[in-house]
């Protein structure tokens, strides 16, 4: 799980990040608000933790601005400013969660992982066999049977890939965001990796695989699963 730490007080910023990372996610962590809204536009992360006081842009900005094209990631604002007013400001522009400082550290921790945990539910966490076309996919053994009735066994990737397109049916997903959800970030293999994922998906899935009708390239941008 990938956490974006947004805080301008260094020592701050380093402590949580630390206890973040020994509780096995990976942390990006930077002091300006700009950049962090150019680390979000550009890469995935599963929650924001974001300072409300930072410089060029503050916490609600990003937060508002986040919702105007993600309604889905969690987002935890950090903040020394504790009025009702501010807290219901928050609340209002779309964070979930909201913490003052000086903050318990195991709180923090707590708060992170329930979000996380309810971001997974309502994103598919339950989606364990999924059923379209004739095909039956089986996410927590791996295994599919095509509308062919061959009975197959995907690889782990494979099964991740296939996941991450069918939470995100209809929607085009990019090589970018792929390479980081299931290679990881520290791990990218060539595009053309993809791209034989998705033949092979053609090949297993599809009726006709030179005219899909389930998963489709977008030239230049990434791949869409459609139903």
């Amino acid at each position: 799980m990938r956490i974006l730490l947004v805080e301008d007080e260094d020592h701050i910023r380093e402590v949580v990040k630390l206890n973040l990372e020994l509780e096995g996610y990976e942390v990006v962590g930077t002091a300006n608000g700009k950049k962090a809204l150019d680390l979000i536009e550009g890469q995935h992360f599963d929650l924001l933790l974001l300072d409300v006081m930072l410089p060029d842009v503050d916490g609600f900005s990003i937060t508002e601005q986040v919702r105007l094209t993600n309604l889905e990631v969690p987002i935890l604002l950090l903040t020394a400013k504790d009025t009702p007013h501010d807290r219901v400001t928050g609340l209002k522009i779309g964070a979930d969660d909201y913490l003052t400082k000086p903050f318990n550290l195991e709180e923090l921790l707590l708060r992170v992982r329930k979000l996380l945990r309810r971001s997974q539910r309502v994103k598919g966490e339950d989606l364990d066999v999924f059923e379209f076309g004739g095909n039956r996919i089986n996410f927590e053994t791996f295994e599919a049977t095509t509308f062919r009735g061959e009975s197959i066994v995907l690889t782990k990737k494979e099964t991740m890939l296939l996941k991450l397109l069918v939470e995100r049916k209809n929607e085009v997903v990019s090589r970018h965001h792929i390479l980081q959800a299931v290679w990881g970030y520290d791990v990218f293999p060539s595009t053309r990796t993809i791209d034989n994922f998705i033949l092979a998906y053609r090949k297993y899935f599809e009726q006709d695989a030179k005219l899909p009708h389930f998963f489709h390239s977008i030239r230049g941008v990434g791949y869409k699963f459609t139903q």
